[in-house]
């Protein structure tokens, strides 16, 4: 009888497990949207938070590099869930992305700096009735990244790492970088520094830092463009990461996530109690800290470049979704609301630091959200 009684008990306990699943299943299945493209996307693509709603068509967009290997995860989960939609993130650099949107021939651009007021008034032009605003959607660390056979810890300060891309320090076994790797066996071998050739918000978040960190050292004006004179170049954060993997003794910045392959990711010695180096929890905590200095609907962040917190990191920047808060074309408006609600959803920014990038703290993305919902 006992034996008989714990059967029964089973058999009630593995029906309601089956019961609940398919509840929950159901649940999912609603939340894509009509144009889901069935329950078997949703579940590869874990895309259950995905609301397709009238989405259909290409949605054109251009700019940050920085943002690319988000963006990509982000249209692969996005494009399997809403199969109506084609996603066409070019990612040529947040100078070109910005042009393009006051140009009107994107639905929305991703920079890695705020629009200046002369990008707002040109959007104007575009957006009928509104203008373009700047919407935080993911947030990554600048990494120093290098290539310097037999030194795997490299410790750098914001003085010596301006002199270094300003060329006035040349050699790796100078005096002031020996001075904060006392335990490494430094070369003499000829600094190589690589920069941005194309317009970046990289570059001007990069300069932002050397600027309000150094400023006995580095005397240049902030900007997309890169104005030091010296060093290599090449376009793109995968173009200076790849001239850096290919060249001993180089040097260069670019989005955490291009900094693989055998290249040394620099610590830097920020005056807080150990030397931090580029993380998504450090770039987080930096962001944590950010104003909101937009007006309106505008949500552009103010960041201090000069913390001192723990395990803060400095060299980060904010790629914003640029889009027109009124008057976006009828034809792209349902797929750029659908995309940007589910790149702000807790499920997009959940795959962030998976990726190498730092999602949006709570206290910001809740007001991106109510402002993406009021797009027209």
């Amino acid at each position: 009888m006992k034996l008989q009684r714990m059967n029964r008990r089973a058999l009630t306990l593995g029906a309601l497990a089956v019961s609940g699943a398919l509840a929950l299943t159901a649940c999912g299945s609603d939340d894509t949207g009509s144009n889901s493209g069935g329950d078997s996307s949703a579940a590869a693509t874990g895309a259950s938070d995905i609301k397709c709603d009238d989405a259909k068509g290409q949605l054109l967009a251009d700019g940050s590099s920085a943002q690319k290997n988000a963006i990509d995860a982000w249209v692969k989960n996005f494009t399997q869930a809403c199969n109506g939609v084609q996603v066409n993130y070019k990612g040529s650099g947040s100078g070109a992305g910005i042009t393009a949107f006051t140009q009107g021939t994107v639905a929305f651009a991703g920079s890695d700096s705020a629009l200046k007021p002369e990008e707002v008034t040109a959007s104007k032009q575009v957006c009928s009735g509104g203008q373009g605003i700047n919407l935080p959607m993911v947030a990554g660390p600048i990494a120093v990244a290098y290539n310097l056979s037999g030194v795997e810890n490299l410790v750098l300060d914001a003085p010596t790492m301006a002199k270094i891309f300003d060329g006035k320090i040349k050699n790796w076994n100078d005096a002031a970088i020996a001075k904060l790797n006392p335990d490494a066996k430094l070369p003499d071998l000829q600094i190589q520094p690589y920069h941005r050739s194309d317009e970046s918000g990289t570059t001007d978040n990069f300069t932002k830092y050397l600027i309000a960190a150094a400023p006995n050292d580095w005397k240049y004006e902030g900007g997309k463009a890169w104005q030091a004179k010296g060093g290599q170049s090449a376009a793109g954060s995968s173009g200076v990461a790849q001239g850096v993997k290919q060249t001993n003794g180089a040097i260069g910045y670019m989005e955490l996530s291009y900094a693989k392959d055998g290249l040394g990711t620099v610590a830097l010695d920020t005056g807080a109690a150990a030397p931090v180096k580029a993380s998504s929890d450090g770039a987080t905590k930096a962001v944590a800290a950010a104003k909101v200095v937009g007006t309106g609907n505008d949500l552009a962040l103010k960041l201090d470049y000069t913390t001192k917190a723990e395990g803060a990191y400095p060299i980060t920047l904010v790629t914003y979704e640029i889009a027109c808060d009124k008057g976006n074309k009828a034809e792209t408006l349902p797929a750029t609301k659908a995309f940007l609600r589910y790149l702000a959803s807790e499920q997009g920014q959940g795959i962030l630091s998976g990726i190498d990038y730092a999602p949006i703290p709570d206290s910001i993305i809740t007001k991106v959200r109510t402002t993406i919902e009021g797009l027209s």
